[in-house]
C-alpha cells in the first residue's frame, strides 16, 4: 500500500511587490498551517518524506509541519516539478517516487492539488482550502501504477475552529 498527503500552502499574503514564488505566507497562513499540523500529528503516523514546491508560501508551510513534528528541516526535499497549478507535473512526479518510499507528504498549490484529490480519491472535494490536506491511500506497490484510491483524511482550517 501506497499513501500520499496533499497539503496546499498556507494563506499568502499579496502586500509584497515580489514575484509569485516568492510570494509568503499572511500571518493567518502561519497559524492556520500550525493548527492543521497540530492536528495531523495527533491523529496519524507522521511520514518520514516530505517534499515541497520550491515557492516561498509552500515551503514554509513545509517548514511549518515538519516543525511541528519535531523534525528537522533536513529532511525536506525540493522539486521544481511540484510549482504546478494544473496537476499534471505533481501527478508524475508521485507516479516517479521510489518504490522504498511508502507514505510521504507533498507541498504545493491549487488548482492541482483539489483536481489531485478529486481523481484519484474517493470523496469529492469542491476545494481544498490554504493550510488544507487531503490523505489518500492506495493498494499498489508501485507508484507508477497510481490509479483511484481511497481518501482517508481530509482536514481544514475551519473545521479545526468550528
Amino acid at each position: 500500500m501506497k499513501t500520499i498527503v496533499l497539503v496546499r500552502h498556507g494563506k499568502s499574503s499579496w502586500e509584497y511587490d515580489v514575484s509569485d514564488a516568492e510570494r509568503p505566507l499572511k500571518s493567518r497562513g502561519v497559524k492556520d498551517a500550525k493548527l492543521v499540523a497540530k492536528h495531523f500529528a495527533k491523529e496519524n503516523l507522521i511520514p518520514k518524506y516530505f517534499f515541497s514546491s520550491p515557492a516561498k508560501r509552500a515551503l514554509d508551510t513545509c517548514k511549518i509541519f515538519v516543525n511541528s513534528f519535531d523534525l528537522s528541516e533536513n529532511s525536506i526535499k525540493i522539486d521544481n516539478s511540484l510549482y504546478d497549478f494544473g496537476g499534471e507535473s505533481v501527478v508524475n512526479f508521485v507516479k516517479s517516487l521510489p518504490n522504498d518510499i511508502n507514505y510521504a507528504m507533498i507541498f504545493g498549490h491549487n488548482h492541482a492539488y483539489t483536481s489531485i484529490a478529486n481523481i484519484f480519491g474517493d470523496k469529492f472535494i469542491a476545494n481544498l482550502p490554504t493550510s488544507g490536506l487531503v490523505k489518500m491511500n492506495f493498494e499498489i506497490n508501485d507508484w507508477k501504477d497510481l490509479k483511484k484510491g481511497k481518501t482517508e483524511l481530509i482536514i481544514t482550517p475551519k473545521q479545526l475552529k468550528e
